[in-house]
């Protein structure tokens, strides 16, 4: 009776107890694992391009902003898996995910010297004012794309147990092979009884050279067949899950979440299995001036955050900002009203500096969070 008993403890000692409704495990080796590709992003600030002649070099990657910004602000013990080439570039990218605390578990490739493999390049050009925001990508042999399943030994990289895994749409529409490295990662992680998290981040660049929305739809939907947690907006749920949302009312005002909770309800209709679906809602006025919201969905109970005004530095890594500070909250066992404004405050920063990946200490987020303002610290 004694060992039963005792079992039965364990058993429920294996999660924390929470003020959320996500069993996450209470210990792990690792509190998130990111699997996506690394690139590095040429940034000449408010220059265009075309008319640039220097730039600053910031590493990147929709999966890893997250694992960095975890690591670098939040504290927690993060990975991520990824490939990397042995040239100068590969070398570049390392330093900077040593510099966030990330651990890696790298896919190594040869450069030739001349072609490739490469680890890719983004452009993109910040705008100002009444200019937008350029992007545009080099992403020719890139060594990420190359990923496929069996390239990762997921038992020692999980050994000793992970409590979340993450990924995204970016990574998935690289090549034929990548999503097959996710659901095979995924798998390993429910198997440790991570949670999984998918961002949908869908890019119709990417897609329409990976065999068009259809395609998109396809591949998306088989790997949240896996997926616990959903990151992503209107645009991202309708066309990375082929669903048609609910009509908006001409005028009404992007940050409404009604349309979005709409929305939801239709996604949880067809993939029941989802327990929760979050985004930010952002109105932009101009390059520099945004008005900034995050709602969230949480096994059938909806939650809103204020609204704030942005002035807007660099609007990249935005949206990885913000579930990083989601998902701390909910790593840590935090309400998720304060998961919630802990992603909302996060996210809000990162557009405030340069890059992808924060420059924010927690101590500034969870001010943020709880209502703190930019008056001067003395």
């Amino acid at each position: 009776m004694l060992a039963t008993l005792s079992a039965g403890i364990n058993r429920s000692l294996r999660y924390i107890t929470r003020m959320n409704s996500l069993n996450i495990p209470a210990a792990a080796k690792l509190d998130f694992l990111s699997l996506g590709a690394l690139v590095h992003r040429l940034d000449p600030g408010i220059i265009p391009f075309r008319k640039a002649r220097n730039f600053d070099i910031h590493v990147s990657g929709g999966e890893y902003n997250v694992a960095a910004n975890l690591s670098d602000c939040f504290g927690l013990k993060t990975g991520v898996a990824t490939a990397m080439v042995k040239y100068p570039i590969g070398e570049l990218i390392q330093a900077k995910v040593r510099e966030a605390g990330v651990t890696p578990f790298y896919k190594w490739f040869d450069h030739d010297g001349v072609r490739g493999p490469n680890m890719a390049t983004v452009y993109s050009d910040r705008g100002q004012g009444v200019r937008a925001p350029v992007v545009f990508y080099n992403r020719a042999n890139e060594a990420g794309a190359m990923l496929e399943a069996g390239d990762f030994d997921w038992a020692a990289i999980m050994a000793g147990g992970v409590k979340w895994f993450h990924s995204g749409g970016i990574f998935a529409a690289l090549s034929e092979t990548t999503s097959d490295v996710i659901i095979e990662g995924m798998k390993a992680a429910k198997a440790q009884g991570a949670i999984n998290s998918f961002d949908l981040n869908y890019r119709a660049k990417l897609w329409a050279s990976a065999g068009g929305e259809a395609k998109g739809v396809q591949v998306i939907k088989k790997i949240v067949s896996h997926v616990d947690a959903l990151v992503g907006n209107e645009e991202d749920l309708q066309k990375g899950l082929g669903i048609k949302g609910p009509d908006v009312a001409a005028g009404k005002s992007k940050l409404d979440p009604e349309a979005f909770f709409k929305l939801i309800d239709l996604v949880i209709e067809q993939h029941p299995h989802i327990k929760m679906v979050a985004t930010t809602l952002r109105e932009v006025h101009s390059t520099n001036r945004h008005d900034w919201a995050a709602v969230l969905w949480l096994d059938g109970k909806r939650y809103v955050s204020p609204t704030m005004q942005l002035d807007v530095v660099d609007r990249i890594g935005g949206g990885d900002g913000f579930a990083a500070g989601l998902f701390y909250g909910l790593i840590a066992g935090k309400s998720p009203e304060e998961a919630l404004r802990l992603g909302w405050a996060h996210g809000a920063l990162l557009t405030t500096f340069p890059g992808d990946v924060t420059v924010a200490k927690l101590d500034e987020v969870e001010s943020l969070a709880k209502g703190g303002s930019a008056r001067v610290q003395r």
